[in-house]
């Protein structure tokens, strides 16, 4: 059983802190950022407190650390939500005072290249929350998605267990952030099939959550940055997602395979496997291409599982991380995997 401490959470009307630990996009693109801090006010009740760096491209990884630093120690912020993810936070983590951020426990919004911070804090023993975003979930064109919008505020002002809804239409083709007409109407949205179970039959698993973006922990096991002895993650649910740069199927393996080489893959009794985004301005798929390269990624998860960790039971296609709609992950908080009633329940 996980002893990590889940912080206090905030209540309407509080204050709550954006940063920017990766990439400062908002001041590049204010529009979707805009829109998110409005709907933290308007849909939320909570007041959005920007820190030197949220607007700010190409600052320091001293200068973020001092902002995460800043929102983590001011008594009068509740909360710390990421702006969006970037590429290079794993540069930030040596500036991270440890001590402060254990003395001043608070819950941490984030997904993606901010899989850093919540591995960092979940090594102080301090619960995150993998998901919702300032300007993808809170900003996104139209409607924050309704599904997103039930998880985020769970996680957000609530303890407790929260069973995770299966969608039935997931993301398409985005409009681009720099254009205001964009943000006139909801995105696309294609017909899925909902989650797939592998090794399920009459087994439940429940157990404190590690993983994240897919790419980012490889870069952090390269580092070997904040990776604990792999004994350390017997008995946890691993979830996992790739991003939207979409990696192909044999990386996705690669990756995975080279995990299993370190002992870590069969250490997980059970696997959350993020939902793949199949849609980029770089490579538009088109809805039979998209879910083809969905289905190849598939099949290199499981062969992977296979080779390395064949009694694992794994669920493919959960909608967590870079895709829409996107339910909060409890990063260090509990997770039941049940596959007699094909449930999940994580523990906000």
């Amino acid at each position: 059983m996980s002893t990590n401490q889940y912080p206090a959470k905030p209540r309407p009307g509080d204050r709550v802190a954006v940063l920017s630990p990766s990439s400062g996009l908002p001041g590049l693109l204010p529009l979707p950022h805009e829109l998110g801090l409005r709907r933290l006010r308007e849909e939320f009740g909570l007041e959005p407190v920007e820190y030197p760096t949220t607007r700010k491209m190409g600052s320091t990884p001293r200068e973020r650390a001092a902002d995460i630093h800043a929102a983590f120690a001011d008594p009068g912020i509740k909360a710390v939500i990421s702006s969006i993810g970037g590429d290079d936070q794993i540069t930030v983590l040596p500036y991270l005072d440890r001590e402060l951020l254990r003395a001043h426990p608070k819950p941490f919004f984030g997904y993606s290249d901010n899989t850093n911070l919540l591995v960092f804090l979940e090594n102080l023993g301090i619960v995150g929350y993998h998901g919702g975003t300032v300007m993808v979930e809170m900003g996104r064109p139209g409607a924050i998605h309704p599904l997103t919008a039930a998880s985020l505020r769970a996680a957000l002002f609530t303890h407790g267990a929260f069973e995770l809804t299966q969608a039935e239409k997931t993301s398409g083709a985005n409009g681009r952030w720099e254009e205001p007409g964009t943000f006139e109407t909801e995105p696309e949205m294609r017909s899925c099939e909902g989650w797939r179970w592998h090794n399920a039959d009459g087994r439940r698993v429940r157990g404190a959550s590690w993983g994240g973006s897919l790419e980012i922990l490889a870069w952090m096991l390269m580092a070997d940055r904040e990776i604990r002895p792999v004994d350390s993650y017997a008995g946890r649910v691993l979830f996992l997602e790739t991003c939207e740069e979409m990696p192909p199927a044999e990386e996705v393996y690669r990756i995975l395979r080279n995990m299993g080489e370190r002992g870590l893959l069969v250490r997980f009794p059970a696997l959350l496997m993020g939902r793949a985004k199949n849609w980029s301005f770089e490579k538009p798929l088109d809805a039979e291409a998209g879910e083809r390269f969905r289905e190849e990624q598939r099949q290199a998860v499981l062969r992977a599982l296979s080779e390395y960790a064949p009694d694992t039971m794994a669920v493919l296609d959960v909608d967590l991380g870079h895709t829409d709609p996107q339910l909060v992950i409890p990063y260090g908080g509990q997770i039941e995997v049940d596959g007699v009633g094909r449930r999940i329940v994580v523990t906000y």
